[in-house]
């Protein structure tokens, strides 16, 4: 467990705690490019506890500038967007897309107020279906090559959902490789030829690589998987292994990125990159990035499919803390663990938000399965405190450190045989082989 001042120097993001001041140093997903795909192209944006506006110009340029108007700090998100910019409807100040006051119409001709006003702005750029901000004190990091990034615009897709609770939580649940045989532990089993990656949510009702054998049965019935960890340059790799039998060993390879990002397979070709950005100290927006190494994805067909699970304009998830999560005690008793529907999404979303909008762990008493978790924390603790003096915590790239770390790999599968660490190396190898991007020069040793 950790003290409660522990607990309060993880959780709090503002710009003037000492975690808040360490994300400032990463760039953060802030808005899907969709987002901004409408006849007026303007997006209300909270993260990290600040108040943002995202919009478009008539250029084709995005902005990202604080929300208050500097002349009398009304909502700049309900500004009247012109081809020069974004103007406050108050008293018709015109901002450009670098925050230069270009009008104050209401002042005398010869008073040059907007001359000495400025609006301040904010690194922005788009990735893979996502614009990331840098909202930190001077130059932002490179991108590390990471697959999601390096991937052609063909072979991802973006979206993202907002949660009830703080951004911790949210990560936790993503590095714990245990709770899966429980909370996504389903009665009966599907197709194991289904394809997961259309099937929204359904990840774990379908078959490991190399195996006939439902992801369910896996999960269900061997449920104490041998946990371990290993240090990276992006974070952690995770192992989890779940012995069939004497000679076959389910194996999981996934991996932390740090700060707060995981990257999991979601099958035997494709994998998911996924962010938990603060939107404040209670609630969050997890970002996912999908990736296929096997072809281009259909990305009508998938955001059509989670547009049934979430409204818009703000992403909110139809099923949730208002509703009970759907829970149905027959179907707890005869389907699911949970009772709570099969999208293992609506799972991971109760035991997050059933913690408390902010998890009381001064309360926790942690098994030997929390080892990932103990050991995030240690280096969230870690890199706060090396912010703090002035060092470069993990993950504050150059372009040199960017372009070295690449992959991460991961791996979900069934392996005959007693060399696992080779197994998922060679598969990992067999599966960069169908991408049509540029593979990490070592996959056989940590990236």
């Amino acid at each position: 467990m950790l003290s409660a001042e522990q607990n309060e120097l993880i959780t709090r993001s503002g710009a003037e705690t000492p975690a808040g001041r360490l994300l400032r140093m990463y760039w953060q997903p802030v808005a899907l490019v969709d987002e901004l795909e409408a006849p007026r192209p303007v997006r209300p944006v909270r993260v990290l506890g600040q108040d943002l506006v995202l919009f478009k110009d008539a250029m084709g340029k995005v902005a990202l500038m604080d929300r208050d108007c500097p002349h009398r700090g009304a909502d700049l998100s309900y500004g009247r967007l012109e081809p020069e910019g974004l103007r406050c409807p108050f008293h018709g100040w015109l901002f450009d897309a670098d925050g230069r006051c270009v009008e104050t119409p209401g002042e005398p001709p010869h008073v040059r107020l907007c001359d000495k006003v400025r609006q301040k702005t904010y690194p922005v750029v788009a990735r893979s279906g996502i614009y990331f901000a840098y909202l930190g004190e001077g130059p932002p990091p490179a991108f590390a090559e990471l697959d999601c990034f390096v991937a052609p615009d063909t072979h991802t897709f973006a979206f993202k959902g907002l949660l009830d609770c703080n951004w911790v939580q949210a990560l936790e649940v993503g590095i714990d490789p245990a709770h899966a045989s429980f909370l996504h532990r389903f009665f009966e089993d599907e197709d194991p030829n289904a394809a997961p990656e259309l099937a929204y949510g359904k990840q774990f009702r379908a078959a490991s690589a190399g195996s006939k054998w439902p992801m369910t049965k896996v999960m269900r019935e061997y449920p104490a998987p041998q946990i371990d960890f290993e240090d990276a340059a992006w974070g952690l790799r995770v192992y989890a292994l779940r012995k069939i039998d004497q000679d076959t060993t389910h194996v999981r390879v996934t991996n932390l990125l740090f700060p707060q990002a995981f990257v999991i397979p979601l099958s035997a070709e494709m994998t998911i990159t996924q962010w938990h950005v603060p939107v404040d100290d209670t609630s969050c927006y997890w970002y996912a990035i999908f990736t296929s190494f096997a072809g281009p994805v259909d990305k009508t067909q998938m955001r059509a499919q989670r547009l049934e699970l979430y409204t818009l304009p703000d992403y909110i998830p139809r099923v949730g803390r208002h509703n009970r999560y759907g829970y149905d005690a027959r179907e707890q008793a005869q389907q699911t663990y949970t009772g709570m529907g099969f999208d293992i999404n609506v799972h991971d979303q109760w035991a997050v938000e059933s913690q408390g909008r902010i998890q009381d762990r001064t309360r926790e008493h942690l098994g030997t399965t929390d080892k990932v978790i103990v050991a995030y924390r240690k280096l969230l603790m870690r890199a706060i405190k090396e912010a703090q003096a002035g060092k470069t915590p993990r993950m504050v790239l150059s372009v040199a450190e960017a372009a070295a770390i690449r992959g991460p790999v991961t791996v979900d599968g069934i392996h005959e045989g007693a060399d696992w660490q080779a197994y998922w190396r060679n598969f990992d190898r067999q599966r960069r082989a169908l991408a049509p991007w540029p593979a990490p020069a070592a996959l056989d040793g940590p990236e």
